[in-house]
Order: structure tokens, then C-alpha cells, then sequence
């Protein structure tokens, strides 16, 4: 038997050599599957009932029994909560709300995980004593992070100002100035008035930090102290203190602010102050 391309007409002895000429000189393979659904030859490599997916959608159907996963009409239930008869498919269970109640109801029961009845309850909230105030606080375990609980802002603010004094700040070295002696205290008043009475960096008021700024020695207190020839009240004049809030206060001690900065501020207040004279 002879075999005839479809293309060029020219004959083979076999349909092996037919394929392999059409393949190498017409560049496409000969049909070797014929559609189940509209007749049409096509090639496939791996066994295949239909030429295209619009001829598989055509001959199967999945509606009703032709679905592979039908198992069997649909049933009729009661909506457990507003009665109305339904269809459903039984599956494994039984049908129990209806779509309407699905979409717009409280169907699922809420749990009640409020304290004690919460699975991560460890206990609720422990009572502890401010260690500025004195007053009781409550706190959770887990937020007990330290050995110190403050109340509010206001007693963590003095418990910082006090904790960062002497030994307490991280430039520490060893102390020894005692009291700041002669002349401080006239200093102090003075550097208050000439600095309006406010932070001369944020300009924060003595109402808004709710006591008198502290004045802040720019060249330290100590550095007078380890002088062989100076001693700590040299540290006392007006050039070399300055009005700060607690928070500038802190930035300072830790170099922060520069000390040519902190002389400009004083400059500037002195010039004020002098014109409001």
C-alpha cells in the first residue's frame, strides 16, 4: 500500500517514512487523531478525545449527574434560625441556615474569652507602688519590664532626673564636688532672670516644665575640681551657665548640644534681657 502526501502529493511505502518527510519539509506533523465532537483530523502526541477546548465543552457537560462530583439530588431543610425551607446538598452533613441567613446573620456562636476565660490568662493585672509617689498602679506581668514603675509622665520625668544624678549619669567620674558652695545660689537666680525664666535652646516656660529650668555649667563643675589651680565656685558665673529644660539638660550633659551653641544662647538672652531694660 502506498502512502500519498497530502501536501506534495509525492508516494511512500510506509506511513513512518510519510511522517518524517512531512515533518522535514513541510515543517508540520500529520494528523493522527480524529475529534470526537466535530471529526476533524489533529495531531497529538499523548491520547486526546477533542481538537480544542470549545469541542470539550461541547460534548461534556457538567451539570446535574454528568459532574464527577455528583453524588445525589439536592435536600430539604429547615433554617435552624429563621425557618425557611431550603435545598442543599447533603454531602456529609446536614444543611443548617439558609444563604440568606449565612450572608446576614449571627450564625456562629461568639466566645466569651474575656479574663479568666482567655486560654493565655495568667493571672490579670498586679497592683504596684510608684517609686516616686508612692501611689498604686496596675500593670500587666508582661509589661513589668524593670525594677522601677513610675505612674505617669510627670513622676517618670523626676524619676529620670534623679536616677541620671552623680553616680547615676553615664559621665560620672567619681565626684568629689560636694556642694556647689559660695556664690552658687546668686548665679543661679541671676542666669534665671537674664534667661527669662524659660530653656534658652526650646524656649520651653517655667509653667510648661512646672518648676524653675536648671541651669546647666557649660565648662563642668568638675573640670574646675580637677584643676590644680581653680576651684569649684570659679565654675559660678554668668558666662558659663545657662537655663535648661530637663530634656535640653540631659542632651547637654551627654555633648548633645555643642558649648559654642550654649554661649550664642547666652548672648542672645543677654541682648534681650538688655533691651528689655
Amino acid at each position: 500500500m502506498r502512502h500519498t502526501c497530502p501536501t506534495c502529493d509525492e508516494e511512500f511505502d510506509t506511513r513512518r517514512g510519510l511522517g518524517v518527510h512531512h515533518s522535514h519539509v513541510h515543517d508540520e506533523r500529520l494528523s493522527n487523531r480524529e475529534c470526537a465532537n466535530c471529526g476533524d483530523e489533529f495531531y497529538c502526541e499523548y491520547e486526546k478525545k477533542y481538537c480544542s477546548e470549545t469541542c470539550h465543552g461541547e460534548a461534556v457537560s457538567y451539570e446535574g449527574e454528568s459532574n464527577p462530583n455528583f453524588q445525589d439530588k439536592k435536600e430539604v431543610a429547615e433554617c435552624s434560625l429563621c425557618g425557611t425551607e431550603f435545598e442543599y446538598y447533603e454531602s456529609s452533613k446536614v444543611g443548617l441556615y439558609c444563604s440568606d441567613c449565612v450572608e446576614q446573620k449571627s450564625w456562629r456562636p461568639i466566645r466569651d474569652i474575656q479574663g479568666s476565660k482567655n486560654p493565655r490568662w495568667n493571672g490579670g493585672k498586679i497592683e504596684l507602688e510608684c517609686a516616686v509617689c508612692d501611689s498604686t498602679v496596675e500593670r500587666y506581668p508582661s509589661n513589668v519590664t524593670g525594677e522601677t514603675t513610675v505612674c505617669s509622665e510627670e513622676c517618670r520625668t523626676e524619676w529620670l532626673s534623679e536616677a541620671f544624678a552623680e553616680s547615676g549619669h553615664p559621665n560620672w567620674k567619681g565626684g568629689g564636688n560636694g556642694s556647689y558652695g559660695k556664690g552658687w545660689n546668686a548665679v543661679r537666680r541671676k542666669a534665671l532672670e537674664r534667661d527669662g525664666y524659660e530653656c534658652v535652646v526650646c524656649s520651653k516656660s517655667r509653667d510648661e516644665i512646672g518648676r524653675n529650668p536648671d541651669i546647666h555649667h557649660i565648662v563642668p563643675v568638675r573640670s574646675f575640681v580637677e584643676s590644680s589651680n581653680r576651684d569649684k565656685t570659679d565654675a559660678h558665673f554668668l558666662g558659663n551657665v545657662v537655663s535648661l529644660c530637663i530634656g535640653c539638660h540631659r542632651k547637654a550633659d551627654f555633648g548633645k548640644i555643642p558649648k559654642s551653641e550654649l554661649r550664642e544662647r547666652i548672648d542672645s538672652a543677654r541682648t534681650a534681657s538688655s533691651a528689655a531694660l
